[in-house]
Order: structure tokens, then sequence, then C-alpha cells
């Protein structure tokens, strides 16, 4: 045979070799994309059934034996509303007791493969001056309830605000002063991580028969999404108690809490509300409306005149008092976050205080 001739036998079978090659190469790479496809989508499955998952977590103390029918069959009424869930006081039939179900809106809730450690760090903290997560209920269709120990006797901002003859009392202003203030340092200081309360305000202060004050809503904004949480940190400056670095700050912290701390201790000095519904005036927010009154010499006249009130055989003492308070409160306060005292400082001086 020819050279030539045998040159184009070569080609001609190399280039077929080519062609074949590049046959196998193209099925291998869509049997590829394809098995990629498949495990892509096996995998958003098994996310999907996870999520769909019914399911109950009771913690110790009061929810390891709590059923998914107690809850759901639990007949409830609505105590409260707001942006992200509906709070209700529902009876649990089988114990017949009652407790406070919590509703999170799916759409405001962070997906529950992503807040479940949260959820389980929450439901394991336990202090005198805490509301307990008993429970967390996990439904089909994205929703979460959430368990918690009933509180029969209101919130402190209804206290303040329906003045009963115990607001004005002294003794017992400093009672639940210093519980919120022990509480706080509990989440602050007191565990492995520390968590932000991230919503503190009169209305998230629970009390019972004896005045005992229970902080609720704590790390909430753990288990929000993004938008969620923003929006609760709005609601929080539209009612007076968010700190002014997070007009520029996106995340509550330590120092923003205390800030919270400092209106509530304000509040409970002057029975007035952190902030003013019919006015724009950055002067009727309680604390600078408080820091008028230091300029102007009539911070006394500021204060609740009950808790001065003649019946009380050591007025001078509780003038004192009053006063140390009064600065402690502004102090809490104060516009630059490092100037603020910590949890610590302010359980002292309140123990001095009551000294």
């Amino acid at each position: 045979m020819e050279r030539p001739q045998r040159i184009k036998i070569a080609l001609g079978a190399a280039s077929a070799f080519l062609l074949l090659l590049l046959f196998f190469i193209v099925c291998f790479s869509r049997c590829r994309k394809s098995a990629r496809k498949k495990s892509s989508e096996f995998r958003r499955f098994q996310y999907s059934e996870e999520l769909e998952t019914e399911d109950l977590i009771g913690f110790p103390g009061g929810g390891e034996n709590l059923t998914i029918h107690d809850i759901l069959e639990a007949p409830g009424e609505v105590v409260g509303n707001s942006s992200h869930g509906t709070l209700y006081k529902a009876g649990l039939q089988r114990s017949n007791s009652l407790v406070f179900l919590r509703f999170l809106r799916p759409s405001c809730a962070g997906q529950t493969n992503e807040i479940l450690p949260s959820i389980q760090m929450l439901g394991l903290i336990r202090h005198p001056n805490l509301v307990s997560l008993l429970a967390f209920y996990a439904g089909p269709r994205g929703e979460k309830l959430f368990v918690h120990p009933f509180f029969g006797f209101g919130n402190l901002f209804q206290f303040l605000q329906d003045g009963s003859s115990e607001s004005h009392r002294w003794p017992i202003i400093y009672r639940i002063s210093l519980g919120i203030a022990e509480g706080l340092d509990h989440l602050h200081t007191g565990l492995q991580k520390p968590i932000i309360h991230g919503n503190l305000m009169s209305k998230n202060v629970l009390l019972d028969s004896n005045y005992q004050s229970y902080l609720s809503d704590f790390g909430l904004h753990l288990l929000l999404n993004p938008t969620a949480g923003q929006e609760m940190l709005e609601a929080s400056a539209d009612q007076g108690y968010k700190a002014p670095e997070l007009i520029k700050m996106k995340e509550a912290s330590k120092e923003s809490d205390i800030y919270s701390l400092g209106v509530i201790l304000l509040e409970m000095l002057t029975r007035k509300e952190p902030i003013n519904d019919h006015s724009s005036s950055p002067l009727d927010h309680l604390p600078n409306y408080m820091r008028n009154a230091i300029l102007d010499h009539r911070v006394t006249e500021m204060f609740n005149p009950q808790l001065l009130s003649p019946s009380n055989s050591q007025d001078w003492i509780a003038e004192k008092g009053l006063l140390m308070y009064f600065h402690l409160a502004m102090s809490c306060c104060s516009p630059s976050p490092s100037l603020r005292p910590n949890t610590k400082q302010i359980v002292r001086k309140l123990e001095e205080i009551g000294q």
C-alpha cells in the first residue's frame, strides 16, 4: 500500500476515535449533571421533609410531660399582638393549668433547623427573674409555638399605668427594679454564652402576686429572620426604649439593653410613659425630659409624689434613696454606651440603695 493511502487510513481511524471519545465525554458530563441535579433535588426533598416534620421539644422544669395534643387542643384567648406573633393565654386541659402560648408567624421566623440551637439554649435557662421556656412546637406548615409559664398579674407597664396603690410604694418599686436587674445580669454574665435581651421594655416584665419580676421575650431576636428582627427594633424605638446608637448599629448589644433598663427605672420613678405619643419632639423622650428637669433644678418634682408620702416614717431615707436611684437610671441612659454601667454595677448600686 502506498504511504499516502496508509496516512489517510490512520487519520480516518484517529478521527473516529476522537469522535467516539468526545461522545463519551459529553454523555459522561450529562450523566454527572443529571446525578448532581437528582442529588440536589434529593437534598432539597430531605430538607423539605425536615422542615415539615411535626415535633415537640419539652424542657426540664415543666415541659417534660407535655404532648402535642396538650398544646394544640388547649383553648386560649389572645392577650397580646405584635408584628411577629401573637400571645395567648391557654388552658392545658389534662393538667388543668394555664400557660402562655407564643405563636411566631412563619414569615417572621428563621428556618427551624437554623434556629433550633438557639431554642435549645433558651430552653435550658432557669433563673428566678426570667420567664422559662417550657416547650417548643414546630408544625407541618412552618408554624412555631413557644410554651411559657402563666403569670396572672399582668406586666409592669399595666401595673404602673393602672395607678394601683401598690405602684406608689417604694419597697415594691425597689423589689421589682432589683429583680429586673438581676434577671438581666444573669443573661449578660451568668451563662456560658451571654444572651442579649434585645427587646427590654416594661411590657416585657411580668409580675406575680408577690411583685416578683420576670423578664420575658429575651433572645427573641435570635429566632427571627433579619427583616422581622429589624421591625422589632423599630417597634422598640417607637415605644421609647431604643438606645441612640442603634440608629446606626443594626444589632442590639449589652449596652443597648442597659439603656432600655434605664428607661424602665425612670418609668417606675415618675410613672410617665417612655415617650409622648402625641408629640414628635425628642424632648418628650423620657430620658431627655429628665435631663431638662436637671437643668431646671426641678428633678424631685418629676418623681411620683406618693413615693415621698408623709405616711412613710423614714421619708428622708426614701428621698435619699430615690435620688440615688434617679442618678443610676440616668447613667444607664447615657448617650454614650461606654459610660453606661454594666449589670453587676447596677445590681450592686441597687443593693446599696436598699440598705
